[in-house]
């Protein structure tokens, strides 16, 4: 089983900086074999991916955040994180952290698709203002 935990969401003005974490427990202390992600939902919206990361370090970004979100996983930490710079008023929405213990490619099908993944976090709201 894993259980995550994210932490860090708050509300800035537009041009501000967040740092989200997410805080992993996986059985058998397997959290360095975790492919990770987070995901970010509005209301009444289905959750659209926004960063991911594999076992081997490789990321991958949703066009809308490319150049101002990155993706890291400290494994002595068990911990995802996602620092978000130059927010957006449309940065403002639930961001959910998820991992998934199976094999992940970057083919369109699978790379930062809610459905791949089997473990998900509760989530931490960000609002950004303007």
């Amino acid at each position: 089983q894993v259980q995550l935990g994210e932490s860090g969401g708050d509300s800035v003005q537009a041009g501000g900086s967040l740092r989200l974490s997410c805080a992993a427990s996986a059985a058998g202390n397997t959290y360095t074999r975790l492919y990770m992600a987070w995901f970010r939902q509005y209301p009444g919206k289905e959750r659209e991916g926004v960063a991911e990361i594999h076992t081997d370090g490789s990321t991958k970004y949703s066009d809308s955040v490319k150049g101002r979100f990155t993706i890291s996983k400290d494994n002595t930490r068990n911990t995802l994180y996602l620092q978000m710079n130059s927010l957006k008023p449309e940065d403002s929405a639930l961001y959910i952290c998820a991992a998934s213990r199976l094999p992940r490619t970057w083919s369109e099908a699978t790379a930062l698709n809610p459905l791949t993944f089997g473990y998900w976090g509760q989530g931490t709201q960000v609002t950004v203002s303007s």
